[in-house]
C-alpha cells in the first residue's frame, strides 16, 4: 500500500533520491582532477565533456524508460515487457553511439561543429567509441533500479551509488599519484564506478522481483517471456516511453547547443573552461532537484487543489541552492576551482560569480520535477515531450539573441540555463491544464 503524503515519509523516500543524483553526478567533476592534469591540460577537460555529451544524447533517447517501468513495472507481466524493452533499446542505441566516431561524421561533428582543435577532436572521439561500455551499464542498471523505486527502497538504491562515488573518489586520488592522467583513465575512473553500482543494484532488486504479482515462478519464468500479453505490453510500453524520449533527446541536445555558441564567443576557449566547470557542480544539485518527478509518482495528489508537494518542492530546492553557493565562497571555490580543477587565475573570479548565479536554480527544477512527474502519473507522456521542447527552444532562442550582443560565452550559458527550465515548467502546466 501506498503510504500517505507527509513531510515525514516524503522525506524518507526523497532524500535518497537527492543523494544518489547529487553522488551520481557527482562523479563527472571528481574526475576532473585525473582529466585536465593530463597534456592538454584544462582543454582536455572540454574535449572530454563533448565526448561525454554526445553519449549522453543518445542514452537520453531511452531517457523515458525508468519513467515507464515506474507506471508499468508493478507486475510479472509488466516487469518482463519493460525488461526486454530495456534491452531492445539498449542493444540499438549503443550501435547509434559508435557512429559519430565514424570517418568523416567525428570531423564534421568535433572539428566543425564544436570547433576544436585536431589533438581535441580526436579525444572527444575515443571519448565516445570509450563510452559504450559505461553507458550500457547506465542501460542495464535502469530495470533494478524501477524495481527498487517501485518498492519504495530509494535507500538501498542510495547505497549503490555511494559505494559508486567512493570507487570513482579512490581512482581520482590513486590515478593521479601513479601518474595515469587524462581523458582515457578519467574514463575508466567513471565507468569502474558505474560497474560496481550496477551489479549491487541488482542484488538489492533481487528479493523484490520474486514478490512481483503474477510471477510464475522458476520453472516458468523462461515460457512466460513470449506470453502474448508481455508482446502486447512491450509495445504499449514503447508507445509510451517514445513521446519521453524524444524529448529526451532534445533536452541532452540542450549542452550541445549552448557549447556551439559559447565556442563562437570572445575568449572561446575560457569561456568553454568556466562553462564545463560550473556545470559540473551545479549540475549535481540540478539532478538533485530534477528527483521531485520520481517523487510525485510515488506521492500523486490526495484531493483536488493539493498543492502540498508543490510547497516542499519548494522549500527542498532552496535548501539545495546552498550548496552551489557554498562554492562561491573564497575559501572552498578557489580551492575547488584554482587547485583541484587548475582554473587559471584569470577566470578563476568569474567561474566563482557563474556558480553563484547558479545557486539560485534549484527552486525553478524542483517545481518543474514536481509537475513533470504529475504528467507521468497520468500517463500523458506527450505533456513532458512538450516542455522537455520548450526546453530546448528556451534555450537555443536565448544564446540566439545573447550572442550577437556580444556579451561573455559564459554569461550567455547561464542565461540560457536559467530560462529553459522555466520554459518547460510553463509549458508542461498549460498542456496539463488542457
Amino acid at each position: 500500500m501506498k503510504p500517505g503524503f507527509s513531510v515525514g515519509a516524503v522525506t524518507r523516500f526523497y532524500v535518497p533520491l537527492l543523494f544518489q543524483a547529487f553522488s551520481q553526478s557527482l562523479t563527472y567533476p571528481l574526475v576532473a582532477g585525473v582529466v585536465t592534469h593530463g597534456v592538454h591540460g584544462v582543454n582536455a577537460l572540454t574535449a572530454f565533456s563533448q565526448g561525454l555529451m554526445i553519449m549522453f544524447m543518445i542514452g537520453a533517447i531511452g531517457g523515458g524508460l525508468v519513467t515507464t517501468g515506474m507506471v508499468f513495472a508493478r507486475t510479472w507481466f509488466g516487469y518482463v515487457s519493460f525488461r526486454r524493452l530495456n534491452t531492445l533499446m539498449m542493444s540499438a542505441l549503443l550501435v547509434l553511439q559508435c557512429v559519430p566516431a565514424i570517418s568523416p561524421f567525428n570531423r564534421w561533428l568535433f572539428e566543425g561543429f564544436f570547433a576544436l582543435s585536431p589533438e581535441l577532436a580526436e579525444i572527444a572521439r575515443w571519448t565516445l567509441v570509450g563510452g559504450v561500455v559505461m553507458n550500457g551499464l547506465f542501460f542495464l542498471r535502469n530495470v533494478p533500479m524501477v524495481v527498487l523505486f517501485n518498492n519504495y527502497e530509494s535507500g538501498k538504491a542510495n547505497v549503490a551509488t555511494i559505494v559508486r562515488i567512493i570507487v570513482t573518489l579512490a581512482l581520482s586520488v590513486v590515478l593521479p599519484r601513479m601518474g595515469l592522467v587524462g581523458p582515457a583513465w578519467g574514463l575508466f575512473a567513471l565507468t569502474a564506478g558505474v560497474a560496481v553500482e550496477t551489479f549491487l543494484t541488482f542484488v538489492y532488486a533481487r528479493p523484490f522481483v520474486a514478490k512481483l504479482p503474477n510471477c510464475p515462478g522458476p520453472n516458468g519464468s523462461s515460457s512466460e517471456a513470449a506470453h502474448p500479453s508481455i508482446i502486447s505490453l512491450t509495445w504499449e510500453q514503447f508507445r509510451f516511453t517514445m513521446p519521453l524520449s524524444l524529448g529526451g533527446f532534445l533536452l541532452m541536445l540542450s549542452p550541445l547547443i549552448i557549447a556551439a555558441f559559447v565556442g563562437r564567443s570572445a575568449n572561446a576557449a575560457d569561456m568553454l573552461a568556466i562553462h564545463y566547470v560550473t556545470l559540473g557542480v551545479a549540475n549535481p544539485v540540478a539532478y538533485a532537484a530534477l528527483r521531485m518527478q520520481t517523487v510525485s509518482i510515488q506521492f500523486p495528489a490526495e484531493y483536488e487543489g493539493d498543492r502540498r508537494l508543490l510547497v516542499y518542492a519548494i522549500v527542498a530546492g532552496a535548501a539545495l541552492g546552498v550548496v552551489p553557493l557554498v562554492f562561491s565562497t573564497s575559501l572552498l571555490g578557489n580551492w575547488y576551482f584554482g587547485v583541484y580543477q587548475n582554473v587559471p587565475p584569470r577566470i578563476l573570479g568569474t567561474a566563482r560569480l557563474a556558480i553563484f548565479i547558479y545557486s539560485f536554480i534549484c527552486i525553478i527544477h524542483a517545481v518543474r520535477g514536481r509537475i513533470e512527474g504529475i504528467a507521468a502519473f497520468r500517463k500523458c507522456p506527450s505533456a513532458i515531450m512538450c516542455g522537455q521542447i520548450a526546453y530546448t527552444t528556451g534555450l537555443f532562442a536565448t544564446c540566439a539573441v545573447l550572442l550577437p550582443l556580444g556579451l561573455p560565452g559564459w554569461l550567455i550559458a547561464v542565461s540560457a540555463i536559467f530560462i529553459a527550465p522555466i520554459c518547460t515548467t510553463i509549458a508542461v502546466y498549460f498542456r496539463i491544464a488542457r
